[in-house]
């Protein structure tokens, strides 16, 4: 019987290859801002961009479920839900200020494709203390979810309540990587790639904002005066968001906060009177058995 003997692999081969996935890659060159700029004015409400959020990335179809307030059936971002269109169904306004024919009525819907905002100075990357959230070299928000405990401490933390724990499948939370695997590539994202009316635009962030001025400028020019940016402000969250949105209303009404706050801001102020609390119940404390012998 014949045995055949199978290469053997020499020494310093063997420890190289047990070594090398131990060893710190080189970081990536960086590279300018990239982010979304999603003009709700010319959003059609087609789902398009869910659609191939969740065919890109993989992501489980939700079940269906009519909340009775909305045609819409997402509902809200979630683990599985990486872009949500919103419906939003306004009846009984107003009549603008710009004439209309008589057989249009004032009734409308707002449609709005939310995302997570990619904050420059994220809230979530802030709460996280294994430091699974990190910045890309495209200064995305990004999850590793090869690091990431589960411990929900980004969730609470996110003042636009977009990150979330999935609960059924990884227990890691996970959102919108403004698909990092095509960027690297060079491609356009899937959701920016699907809008069929250039609603999401995609692009270096400085000049997203010059873009999203020029067009808030236009409508103004319009008689579209109820037209806003949000996100665009550097002062929102102390630098500004790489997501950013031109409104057609409030805020509130997109359900998006008027002024988000960031968690670590609230660090100093309670520390301070945790001290202080911690300092009067200490010379109470000493009073009171004082007093006692």
């Amino acid at each position: 019987m014949i045995v055949e003997t199978s290469q053997r692999t020499t020494s310093p081969e063997l420890v190289q290859n047990i070594v090398s996935p131990l060893l710190k890659q080189p970081v990536p060159p960086m590279q300018p801002a990239m982010g979304f700029f999603t003009d709700t004015s010319i959003c059609i409400g087609c789902k398009a961009c869910e659609v191939a959020c969740k065919q890109w990335n993989e992501l489980p179809a939700n079940e269906a479920h009519w909340s009775g307030t909305s045609y819409d059936n997402t509902r809200q971002l979630s683990a599985t839900t990486w872009r949500h269109v919103q419906f939003i169904e306004q009846i009984g306004r107003e009549r603008p200020q710009i004439s209309t024919l008589p057989f249009f009525n004032n009734d409308r819907w707002l449609m709005h494709s939310d995302v997570c905002k990619h904050c420059a100075n994220a809230p979530c990357q802030e709460a996280c203390p294994t430091g699974a959230i990190i910045r890309t070299e495209f200064d995305t928000v990004y999850v590793q979810q090869d690091i990431c405990n589960g411990c929900g401490y980004c969730v609470v933390a996110c003042p636009f309540g977009v990150i979330a724990r999935d609960e059924h499948a990884s227990h890691t939370a996970r959102k919108c990587t403004l698909c990092y695997d095509r960027m690297k590539d060079g491609i356009e994202p899937a959701c920016a790639k699907a809008c069929p009316t250039d609603s999401i635009q995609y692009g270096e962030v400085e000049q997203l904002k010059a873009l999203a001025r020029e067009r808030v400028g236009l409508l103004h020019e319009r008689g579209v005066s109820e037209a806003r940016l949000y996100g665009v402000d550097d002062n929102m969250l102390d630098g500004g968001l790489n997501s950013f949105f031109l409104l057609l209303d409030e805020p509130a009404v997109y359900n998006l906060p008027q002024n988000p706050s960031r968690p670590s801001n609230n660090v100093v102020p309670a520390s301070l009177w945790s001290i202080v609390t911690a300092l009067v119940l200490s010379l109470l404390g000493i009073f009171f058995f004082s007093n006692n012998k």
